[in-house]
């Protein structure tokens, strides 16, 4: 019966020289049987022909290299949302009601902040939220934001993400 195998990914460079491999590189991958179970070997096509003769490889196959593609950016990072936000909670612009809104929500989103209560009025629904990390207290009125009304605020917000020219 075969042991268990922890599937290994494909490396970025050859296992015996080191060197990267470039995208759309051929690679030759060698799986060897030992005593521990498999064992995985990424080579160039260089080193393959000139290892090829003297290793006895499990299995080996030919494959060409794609470079993995880069992390997506995230849209908004979460440090700048978070900055923002107490940017706009401290000026407490009522221009900015929507925005500091559609950030708090976000935070909650990614855990960063935590609703712990809604208090509710006939003028004003407002949330409170506690950072997570800190114990700090957001208090955020709602807006009561229509769907139509999200693309105009996400503008709002990217352009207040935007790096602020010194004047």
């Amino acid at each position: 019966m075969l042991s268990e195998w922890e599937i290994k990914v494909r490396s970025r460079h050859c296992a015996r020289t080191q060197e990267a491999f470039g995208n759309g590189a051929t690679i030759y991958t060698l799986l060897f049987r030992d005593r521990a179970g498999f064992r995985r070997e990424d080579v160039s096509e260089q080193t393959w022909q000139e290892i090829k003769g003297s290793v006895a490889p499990f299995s080996f196959w030919k494959s060409k290299f794609q470079a993995p593609p880069p992390a997506p950016a995230e849209p908004m990072p979460k440090q700048s949302v978070e900055e923002l936000l107490r940017r706009l909670v401290v000026e407490d612009l009522p221009k900015h009601l929507d925005a500091r809104y559609v950030l708090a929500v976000l935070l909650e989103r990614k855990r960063t902040l935590k609703q712990v209560d809604i208090r509710e009025s006939a003028e004003e629904k407002v949330l409170i939220y506690e950072h997570v990390a800190t114990g700090e207290v957001f208090i955020v009125p709602d807006p009561q934001l229509k769907l139509d009304q999200l693309d105009s605020v996400q503008q709002q917000i990217y352009s207040l993400l935007q790096p602020r020219e010194n004047v």
